[in-house]
């Protein structure tokens, strides 16, 4: 059965005498291109005419000149992929791709460049379920299944291969030419809107999307091609961990989505962290700044030796990460995950998904709290022998359903949007949904140092937590939702997240630590470049990776 029978179209509704004659396939190519400029393109449209007022000539012709720049783009794009048998079914899946990609761009102000489309790649299947609602559906169906149906209603001419390919080259050289003469007609404003405005490009659209495609799986074969290369093979324990008579835990909690904006110790309006506030002896650092807008950016780049001051996606995805270094000097290292994995950097160590362990009445439809992640960590810290990192990468404040991060009895700021569709919500019920799942985000922490501080004490074990969140989260501003934007353009909520340290009496003494030198260090601004180096530092691992002046605990320590 065809695949389109079901769109078939009665004989009332058959298409017009004019649509039944066979069209080129070339005529074809140019319907769906100036399609996708109608139906695709609102967000783009919008803000490359910005500003310019319609009664001036010169917004007309910028206008135009714009439009037939992006006919021409994407009748090039679809001239050089579809050919043959293969015309229909690209033709078909691009349209699909274009009413998704338009849609997620419209609703959230995303940019689909590389690391989005990487991001969006590696989603696990609740997390993409959480993004399927009513609106993709609507935009799916009356954006990209109906005109692909009539798409394939369309009969076309077949020509002899020679002669249509003759013709295609033809038309593709048109094409080309007119993309370049608008280009010149309008350089001067072209060219400063692209420079001004460099994410301008991945809201073309799917032209955004077929580019930033290609790019992830470029990167990503080149990648499987070679194995990650060693780092730190000069690791070895330093003389504090080989003189330790106690056992040494410190964990990491890497958080999701959390901003510092939001972040009650930081002097948010309404306190989020309230349990955190009560725990004696933490130490905020209010100024951190991440290393990207989004986990397979940022998680990767906080474990690795060079962060976002000399970022090289290449070279921190081609190597092993600082938990790789650990385990060579001898460290115990465990990452346990509530999200959607470690992006590479617990490769080949122990690691635990919480979704397979499936906690007692933490986990459903897929999704755990993050209190799962607690589960069975008592029982690891009384038995703890030697030093040891246990990272927990929290699924926090993912969102857009920032309602199904918290328990109930955590909905304290109401109303909160129960919705998947932030469309559906105003801005202060989202900020309410957001801020409770903070809210949940803090007791979780908040019990997590007090189970380290228990076991400091019942079992003589030394320990520490440090919390990071990977990156922050536009919530409207400037109508913008989520996260991921280039890292160039990033509104500040998307990069400054919170972070917080903790140590045991017994950790502070062994490591001889000024907690207050500590606080003051930590008034100043901090960095995800700051983790790999701290963290050396604090479980005693030498290497020349080590660099001293990145390590937040070097300057306060008692001689």
């Amino acid at each position: 059965m065809n695949l389109f029978a079901f769109f078939a179209l009665p004989a009332p509704m058959r298409l017009p005498p004019s649509w039944r004659r066979s069209w080129s396939s070339e005529g074809l190519l140019l319907a769906v291109s100036v399609f996708w400029l109608l139906s695709a393109n609102d967000t783009f449209l919008h803000r490359a005419l910005e500003g310019r007022l319609p009664t001036q000539p010169e917004s007309w012709l910028f206008g135009s000149t714009l439009a037939l720049a992006q006919v021409a783009l994407h009748f090039l794009l679809l001239g050089l992929l579809c050919h043959g048998r293969a015309l229909r079914p690209l033709l078909a899946l691009l349209m699909l791709v274009a009413a998704g990609g338009a849609h997620f761009i419209d609703a959230f102000g995303v940019c689909l460049d590389a690391s989005m489309l990487r991001n969006a790649l590696r989603t696990d299947p609740a997390e993409a379920g959480e993004l399927i609602g009513p609106a993709l559906l609507a935009s799916l169906l009356f954006k990209g299944a109906l005109p692909a149906a009539l798409m394939w209603r369309v009969p076309l001419r077949r020509l002899p291969f020679w002669r249509a390919l003759g013709r295609r080259a033809l038309w593709l050289l048109g094409a080309l030419l007119l993309l370049l003469a608008a280009i010149l007609i309008e350089f001067r404003p072209l060219s400063s809107m692209m420079r001004n405005h460099r994410d301008l490009r991945y809201l073309v659209t799917p032209a955004n999307l077929v580019w930033s495609t290609g790019s992830v799986l470029a990167a990503d074969l080149r990648g499987a091609a070679r194995p990650r290369q060693p780092i730190g093979l000069d690791a070895r324990p330093g003389p504090a961990m080989a003189a330790r008579t106690r056992p040494l835990r410190v964990v990491l909690v890497v958080g999701e989505t959390a901003r510092a904006a939001n972040w009650g110790l930081n002097g948010h309006a309404r306190q989020t962290t309230p349990e955190l506030a009560a725990v004696p002896g933490l130490i905020n650092f209010p100024q951190t700044s991440s290393c990207g807008t989004n986990t397979e950016v940022s998680v990767p780049c906080m474990f690795a030796p060079v962060g976002r001051r000399d970022y090289d996606e290449d070279r921190i995805r081609g190597s092993e990460s600082l938990l790789h270094v650990l385990a060579r000097a001898g460290v115990d290292v465990l990452w346990r995950d509530n999200q959607s994995g470690c992006k590479g950097v617990c490769e080949g160590l122990p690691s635990e998904e919480m979704v397979r362990l499936d906690p007692p009445g933490l986990c459903a439809e897929g999704r755990c709290l993050d209190e799962a992640l607690l589960v069975g960590l008592d029982e690891r810290l009384a038995s703890a022998r030697g030093s040891g990192l246990i990272v927990l990468h929290m699924l926090g404040n993912h969102g857009p359903s920032y309602f199904r991060r918290y328990p109930e009895r955590f909905a304290r700021f109401q109303p909160a949007c129960q919705s998947d569709d932030l469309r559906q919500c105003d801005s202060a019920a989202i900020a309410n949904a957001y801020d409770n799942a903070l809210l949940y985000t803090d007791h979780v922490l908040a019990t997590l140092i007090a189970r380290l501080q228990a076991q400091a004490q019942s079992s003589q074990v030394d320990t520490a937590m440090i919390y990071l969140s990977d990156h922050g989260e536009s919530l409207g501003e400037s109508n913008l939702f989520l996260h991921g934007l280039p890292w160039a353009i990033a509104p500040e909520v998307q990069k400054r997240v919170p972070m917080v340290m903790w140590f045991s009496d017994g950790l502070a003494r062994q490591e001889r630590l000024d907690l207050d030198c500590l606080r003051r260090r930590a008034a100043q601004p901090a960095a995800h470049d700051h983790l790999f180096h701290t963290l050396l530092g604090l479980l005693d691992v030498r290497t020349a990776l080590h660099e001293p002046a990145l390590d937040l605990l070097a300057g306060c320590r008692r001689s």
